[in-house]
């Protein structure tokens, strides 16, 4: 017996066409008019798009803070918030522990993650103390499926390395062909500037991004281009919010070396203005980089549709509105991050493509198809073709609705997104064939997602 998602508008990165989606054996098996046969089960699409599900590239589920605590949120309902909002594939962000191992933390990862998830998921491997048999590990890691390893240039005394320490990580990732994932910001800078505005009394949210300003961001990702470029390594810039750091990718790519960009929801829909919100609401909008101006986000909205910003990652990092609370006396002790692994495509549809700044098929490239191809996964995600995963998203263009933290299925209780429109919802998910998600209700139980050996 096979599975027939049939009726419906099929939305790929290059095209669309009205045709039916046989499945058999979580793969599919053939795309096209008249591929159902007497006894399939069948999926009503009529009226929707059917699009590959999607693949978030940045996240940080069940992110550990220190003394058994963790961010708000685990990997069920992680996972569960990524299927609403038609994600089938997170590749999540995990860091190795100062002393430690990068072995022990992709075991610890994958006991956390294989019992909850209901959707498919990797890792990308953070380096924060690069010692000579850490770097020894990263063949092992590439080996088990995580070729793809994170460096910060923020956060000093935590994750931030030197200018050394990077470029010994970079050489030895290229030498694997793996990719290097960096998060730039001038952390020194910030440190300064921070202290400045404590010492000011300039302590409430409204002043974090002044203290984290664009050419921070800039600065940084000109010298990780330049470090990638030396050591002859891959290079994927996480999160960028400015038309400052994007411009030095720019650059970097006149130069010859390839240079990847990735973007977040949350840098298209906000500004820094949004940190001035009263009644401490400001706090939901702290995240790291800062949000920056309305002309950033028209650049990067326009290098979306251009195809010079990659993808769209979520950045989802939610904290319950206790822990942000921890910061009223001070913008530097909130939690930088919010929610957006549910939110992701769902704004995009609705203030991207219902507004005329993407097409239906660019958003299914800088939300699926891209990542997939840059992460080791295509064409066995990404794709609605045969022989893919048949990870699928039936996509209900007639739903409206209002957001709201109260109705999403993220563990956290707040959302920067509050009150806001949304239109489009998925009807039905499958991953790998198996239905998640059927006429909007969750039918999968925890642990039936795979980890990707990529």
């Amino acid at each position: 017996m096979a599975t027939v998602v049939r009726g419906g508008t099929v939305v790929t990165a290059t095209g669309r066409f009205t045709g039916d989606v046989r499945v058999r054996d979580g793969r599919i098996e053939a795309v096209g008019l008249g591929v159902a046969a007497p006894g399939d089960t069948v999926f009503d699409a009529s009226g929707c798009f059917v699009l590959p599900g999607g693949i978030d590239p940045h996240t940080h589920v069940e992110m550990p803070i220190g003394g058994g605590e963790f961010n708000a949120e685990t990997w069920y309902t992680g996972t569960v918030a990524a299927a609403f909002g038609g994600t089938t594939t997170v590749i999540d962000h995990i860091t190795q522990e100062r002393g430690g191992s990068l072995s022990a933390v992709l075991e610890d990862w994958l006991e956390r993650a294989g019992p909850q998830a209901v959707v498919d998921y990797g890792f990308h491997m953070g380096i924060i103390d690069p010692r000579p048999e850490v770097l020894e590990e990263i063949p092992v890691m590439v080996s088990r499926g995580v070729p793809s390893f994170k460096l910060y240039t923020a956060y000093r005394g935590r994750l931030m390395l030197n200018d050394g320490e990077i470029f010994a990580v970079m050489r030895a990732v290229a030498r694997q062909n793996g990719l290097v994932l960096a998060h730039t910001e001038n952390g020194d800078v910030i440190e300064a500037l921070v202290a400045e505005a404590i010492a000011d009394g300039r302590v409430g949210p409204e002043h974090h991004a002044s203290t984290r300003p664009a050419a921070a961001e800039a600065e940084a990702t000109q010298r990780l281009c330049r470090l990638a470029e030396m050591a002859g390594a891959r290079l994927y810039v996480v999160h960028v919010t400015c038309k400052e750091a994007l411009f030095e990718i720019f650059r970097a790519r006149r130069r010859g070396p390839r240079v990847l960009a990735e973007t977040c929801t949350h840098y298209l829909l906000f500004t820094e203005k949004d940190l001035a919100r009263p009644d401490f609401e400001g706090a939901k909008f702290v995240c790291s980089p800062a949000l920056r101006t309305p002309g950033d986000q028209h650049t990067l909205w326009t290098a979306l549709a251009t195809g010079e910003v990659e993808a769209v990652g979520s950045d989802h990092c939610p904290w319950s509105l206790a822990q942000k609370r921890r910061g009223a006396d001070r913008f530097d002790r909130i939690p930088m991050g919010a929610p957006g692994l549910e939110e992701r495509i769902p704004f995009l549809y609705t203030y991207g493509v219902q507004r005329g700044l993407l097409s239906l098929e660019q958003m299914v490239a800088v939300t699926s198809t891209n990542a997939a191809q840059i992460f080791g996964l295509y064409p066995r995600k990404g794709a609605v073709a045969p022989g893919a995963d048949a990870d699928l998203v039936i996509w209900d263009p007639t739903q409206t609705r209002t957001w709201a933290a109260a109705s999403h299925h993220s563990k956290t209780d707040n959302t920067p997104y509050e009150g806001m429109p949304v239109e489009g919802a998925v009807r039905h998910v499958l991953v790998r064939g198996r239905p998640v998600i059927q006429n909007g209700e969750l039918t999968d139980a925890a642990g039936s997602g795979k980890f990707l050996s990529r």
